[in-house]
């Protein structure tokens, strides 16, 4: 893949951004359960750089029971409590606390018949939204259908989905394609 034109937010000299971007970013991700991940990440993410969280991700995963809703369903305050003294994670009660809810949450969804997979991609109509940025300061940071879809999932149990967050998961899930349209990854996501 070419340096030339890449998307401005994942610096040549960082490798791990780079890394990120040029395999992860904008991919259409399907299964449910790796999409309901991304979300408890980027809901780590509220007030920190993208970076931290990639940072901690592993730690965070092997701490986070690999992300399996149903073992995260059932963590206790004691639980939780341990999970807080871990450096290598966001140490927030409140993101910690959000992420067991939004077990409790997925797996609702999940019992009613509700695949979350089936209902993340009928809010951009089962296709990823193609944008034609230049510049990805041209993106949006949140759109209506991200408004609406934060409201939806609040109703649900769901926290730390706020329209920014929603909007910034579905780029990164390949929900929306804001690559910039000089970046090799706008056309190559498009292929996946």
């Amino acid at each position: 893949m070419s340096d030339t034109y890449p998307c401005a937010w994942a610096p040549p000299s960082d490798e791990l951004y780079r890394t990120y971007h040029d395999t992860e970013w904008g991919v259409p991700e399907r299964d449910g359960r790796a999409l309901w991940e991304k979300l408890q990440l980027d809901g780590m993410q509220a007030g920190l750089a993208w970076i931290t969280i990639l940072r901690k991700r592993d730690s965070i995963r092997e701490e986070f029971d690999n992300f399996d809703p149903e073992k995260l369903a059932r963590w206790t305050p004691a639980r939780a409590a341990k999970a807080l003294k871990n450096p290598g994670i966001i140490r927030s009660p409140k993101k910690v606390d959000a992420v067991i809810g939004n077990a409790q949450a997925f797996l609702a969804m999940e019992e009613s018949g509700d695949s979350f997979s089936d209902y993340c991609w009928q809010i951009v109509g089962g296709q990823p939204i193609v944008n034609q940025w230049k510049h990805f300061r041209d993106a949006p940071t949140h759109t209506d259908w991200s408004a609406a879809m934060s409201k939806d999932l609040k109703k649900r149990g769901f926290k730390f989905v706020g329209p920014t967050i929603v909007y910034a998961w579905a780029q990164a899930v390949g929900m929306v394609n804001d690559h910039d349209v000089s970046c090799p990854r706008h056309k190559a996501v498009q292929e996946m």
